[in-house]
């Protein structure tokens, strides 16, 4: 009798289990899982699929530590010394801005990290408040997304009047442009001074301030615009106010943003910036 089917091997066996793993993931859509990068030279980042270039994943232009995990929502770079991500970078698309899953609001450690990850006690006899780089608010549209958003990886010390006030203005002006324009890549973190306050028995640095770095199409043309808070914000401000130009926020940060982009592009959007293209007015 004619075989039609021939006994499948370990190797097949196993690349099976690892794809049947993949589609009946809890998460919709793992935009970076599995996927390695070498972070600290200027090259193309490209995501699994070769068409899928990964926008939002940015480079070092200085020797930084950090270990790079990618999560369902979003992708961190976690520096080991201070306790804290040096970047949280991440798409969201119009669908994602419209999610409805309930927030998590439960801190625990993150299981991928290799190195000693902080505890949400941390930050309990501490005047900070647990601020998301990755913000609940963005994940919404999957109920791994949001929980994996409340790891420790993903947490700064934050000021409560800048994480409850223009920190979270932003947040929410992030989501209308998303629902406006389709998606946006976003990149945040903390900046930190050389001899940092510490809190809790981790010892967890404390920013000075926070960065976030945006990018999106806007009439078909790709735009930039970057944003620097201090970490005590305790008065209501403008959101153009604390706007910057992308290159300024590379000069101070180390980090060499969206640099998937043709250099041409990138450098043009990131030398200067326009708040008002952004609907950004007093």
């Amino acid at each position: 009798m004619k075989q039609f089917f021939k006994p499948l091997n370990l190797s097949k066996i196993t690349f099976i289990i690892f794809l049947t793993s993949l589609i009946f993931s809890s998460c919709e859509y793992i935009r970076a899982k599995d996927f390695s990068s070498t972070f600290g030279s200027k090259e193309e980042v490209l995501a699994p699929s070769d068409t899928d270039v990964m926008l939002e994943l940015p480079v070092y232009t200085s020797t930084r530590t950090g270990q790079t995990i990618y999560h369902c929502g979003y992708t961190v770079n976690f520096n080991p010394d201070w306790l804290i991500p040096n970047w949280v970078a991440y798409e969201l698309t119009e669908e994602e801005a419209n999610g409805k899953q309930g927030r998590a609001d439960f801190f625990t450690e993150d299981p991928e990290l290799d190195t000693h990850c902080p505890s949400y006690k941390d930050y309990s006899t501490s005047e900070y408040d647990r601020g998301h780089m990755a913000p609940a608010g963005d994940m919404k549209w999957d109920q791994q997304a949001m929980e994996e958003c409340f790891f420790m990886t993903n947490i700064c010390p934050q000021d409560h009047s800048l994480n409850t006030g223009d920190w979270r203005l932003l947040e929410e002006q992030i989501r209308r442009w998303a629902l406006k324009y389709d998606n946006i890549y976003v990149v945040c973190g903390p900046i930190v001074s050389d001899n940092p306050e510490r809190i809790g028995r981790s010892g967890v640095a404390v920013p000075d301030a926070f960065y976030k770095v945006v990018l999106c199409k806007i009439d078909g043309k790709w735009q930039a615009l970057g944003f620097l808070f201090d970490n005590d914000e305790s008065k209501h401000h403008a959101l153009k106010t604390y706007c910057h130009s992308v290159d300024h926020v590379e000069h101070i940060t180390g980090i060499d943003f969206f640099s998937a982009l043709d250099d041409s592009v990138e450098n043009m959007i990131e030398a200067d910036y326009n708040p008002r293209i952004w609907g950004l007015s007093d």
